[in-house]
């Protein structure tokens, strides 16, 4: 059995859930989520206790039993605390900034890079280069985050890019220098 999907979740003060059928909907104080879950698994909450069950002993849904788990209380600490990337410009002249729900990144082309920003997702700059992505939808956050990453990833020979927090890029030698021979 699985030992994640085994763990009842706790609901919180100030969240709301209400299951109905295969849909769970969690209220807080940051927002609304629902997450629809798949017919192999369901949702029972009794007082303030949320758990989910699987309805057979079948390989699919053994897999599908701690994943519904952790996606249903991830709902319900994005409505609660939020979820956060903080991403990092490195490069002479990369910068980016907000305006309105639109990212521009100056990253070295020739062009400035526009990025929409999606609903349900905010990015903020403190700096110009650094940007904080923030959100109720763990997923979503970290997808946006991939977006913008991916724009321009770090480069190994002189680490510019766009990287997360704390991230390591390794570093490439490059060339070796000229030994004189001709």
């Amino acid at each position: 059995m699985s030992r994640v999907g085994r763990q009842p979740i706790v609901v919180p003060q100030g969240v709301t859930v209400r299951v109905e059928g295969q849909v769970v909907h969690v209220e807080g104080t940051k927002g609304n989520l629902s997450h629809t879950l798949p017919a192999l698994v369901q949702a029972r909450l009794q007082d303030t206790t949320l758990t989910i069950a699987r309805t057979n002993e079948t390989t699919p849904a053994k897999a599908l039993h701690g994943l519904s788990r952790t996606l249903v209380n991830n709902m319900i600490l994005g409505v609660t605390q939020g979820f956060s990337k903080e991403l990092e410009i490195q490069g002479v002249g990369y910068k980016g900034q907000v305006e309105k729900n639109i990212l521009t990144l100056l990253l070295g082309f020739s062009h400035p890079v526009i990025f929409p920003i999606p609903e349900g997702v905010t990015v903020e700059t403190p700096k110009p280069t650094v940007m904080i992505i923030k959100g109720t939808n763990k997923a979503m956050v970290g997808q946006v985050a991939a977006s913008i990453r991916a724009i321009y990833p770090a480069e190994p020979y002189k680490g510019m890019g766009i990287r997360y927090a704390g991230e390591v890029v390794r570093r490439k030698a490059g060339k070796a220098a000229a030994t004189g021979k001709a």
